[in-house]
C-alpha cells in the first residue's frame, strides 16, 4: 500500500494541454494559489533532478513570487504524521498509514517552504476541502479562483478542483506546476479538468493573466491630479487615523487601542489574509501597495510612512495629512 516508485516522464508543455470548455481569466484580485502537499513523503517517490520534478519545483517558485508581487494568497496544504487509523479512516484501506511521525516526511520540500506570510492548511482527505476552512477563508475574503498546483494530479490536485467547482469556485489546473504517478495519469487529470471543471493552462499563461489584469487596474485606477479625475475616482482623503481605523475593522479591535509602533503580527496577530485585504483596499482606493511592502513593515508607523510616499509620487498635489 505504499506510493509506487515514479520513473521520469516529460512535463506537458502548451502544445500539450486538452481544449478547454470554459474561457475563464484568473484576475489577482479574485485569485488564491494552492500549493498542494509538497511534502517529503510525497515528492520521494519521484527520481530527483529529473522531469517532472525538475519543472515541477521551477515553475511552483514562479508562481508563488508572482503572488508575492501581486498580493494574491498562497495556502499550503500538508497532511500531518502519524495519524491514528481512525483519523485516515478508508484512506487507510487504500495507502497504509501514510505519513510516519518524525520530522523528515511530513516537510515541505526546502525549494518551496512557506515562509511567515503564508498560509498553511492542515489536510485530511484527498480534496482540501474536506474536513478543513479553506473554504470559509476563501469567502471571507471576496475570493472566487482557485490556482491548484503541486501533486498528485489525478488525485488530491483533481480532486479539490472539483470540489471548488461544486462550491461556484472557478478552478485553475496549472499543467506544467503538477505531477503525478506517470504521463498517462497526469494527461488523464488534465483533460478531465478541462471537459468537466476547471481551465487548464501553463505557468507562463497564468502568470501573463495575472498581471495583465494586475497593469491594466494600476493604469486606470489612478488618473493623475487635475486630468479628468470625477469624484467617483477621486482618491479618499488618507490619514493615520483613517489607517488606524482600517486595521482596527480587520482586528475587531477599538482603534485608540492600536499603538503606532505596535507589531501588528507578533503583538496583535493581524495575518496573511487581513493584510492582503488591506493591501485590497488601498489598491482599490488608488495606492499602488503590494502585500509584501506592508508585511515588510507591520507597524501603523511604517505603514503611514511607505503610504505617504506613494502617495507624494502619484499625487504631488495629493491633500494629506496626520491626525
Amino acid at each position: 500500500m505504499a506510493l509506487p516508485k515514479i520513473l521520469p516522464y516529460p512535463m506537458p508543455g502548451e502544445a500539450d494541454l486538452p481544449k478547454n470548455k470554459v474561457a475563464w481569466t484568473a484576475d489577482h484580485s479574485r485569485a488564491v494559489l494552492l500549493i498542494h502537499d509538497m511534502q517529503q513523503y510525497f515528492i520521494d517517490a519521484f527520481t530527483p533532478d529529473q522531469s517532472p520534478v525538475v519543472e515541477l519545483i521551477a515553475h511552483i517558485q514562479k508562481l508563488r513570487s508572482c503572488c508575492a508581487e501581486l498580493g494574491i494568497p498562497v495556502i499550503y496544504s500538508a497532511q500531518p504524521g502519524g495519524q491514528a487509523p481512525e483519523q485516515r479512516g478508508l484512506l487507510q484501506d487504500f495507502w497504509g498509514s501514510g505519513i510516519n511521525d518524525g520530522p523528515y516526511q511530513k516537510r515541505f520540500v526546502d525549494e518551496v517552504a512557506p515562509t511567515e506570510r503564508d498560509l498553511l492548511l492542515t489536510k485530511w482527505r484527498y480534496s482540501a476541502f474536506q474536513k478543513t476552512n479553506l473554504h470559509e477563508m476563501m469567502r471571507e475574503q471576496g475570493r472566487d479562483q482557485l490556482m491548484i498546483c503541486g501533486i498528485y494530479a489525478h488525485i488530491g490536485c483533481l480532486l479539490t478542483a472539483t470540489e471548488a467547482f461544486m462550491k461556484d469556485i472557478q478552478p485553475f489546473f496549472i499543467a506544467d506546476a503538477l505531477a503525478d504517478f506517470s504521463e498517462e495519469k497526469h494527461r488523464l487529470a488534465l483533460t478531465y479538468a478541462a471537459e468537466r471543471c476547471a481551465v487548464t493552462l501553463t505557468t507562463e499563461r497564468l502568470v501573463a493573466s495575472l498581471t495583465q489584469g494586475q497593469h491594466t487596474v494600476s493604469e486606470h485606477s489612478v488618473a493623475p491630479s487635475g486630468e479628468g479625475e470625477s469624484s467617483a475616482d477621486a482618491l479618499p482623503l488618507l490619514t493615520l487615523q483613517t489607517l488606524r481605523e482600517n486595521v482596527a475593522d480587520l482586528l475587531q479591535e477599538q482603534s485608540s487601542n492600536i499603538g503606532e509602533d505596535d507589531h501588528l503580527i507578533e503583538y496583535w496577530g493581524l495575518d496573511s489574509i487581513r493584510i492582503m485585504s488591506l493591501a485590497e483596499r488601498l489598491r482599490r482606493g488608488g495606492i499602488d501597495i503590494s502585500f509584501v511592502e506592508l508585511a515588510e513593515r507591520p507597524t501603523l508607523a511604517g505603514w503611514w510612512e511607505l503610504l505617504s510616499d506613494k502617495l507624494c509620487l502619484s499625487r504631488p498635489n495629493y491633500d494629506y495629512y496626520t491626525v
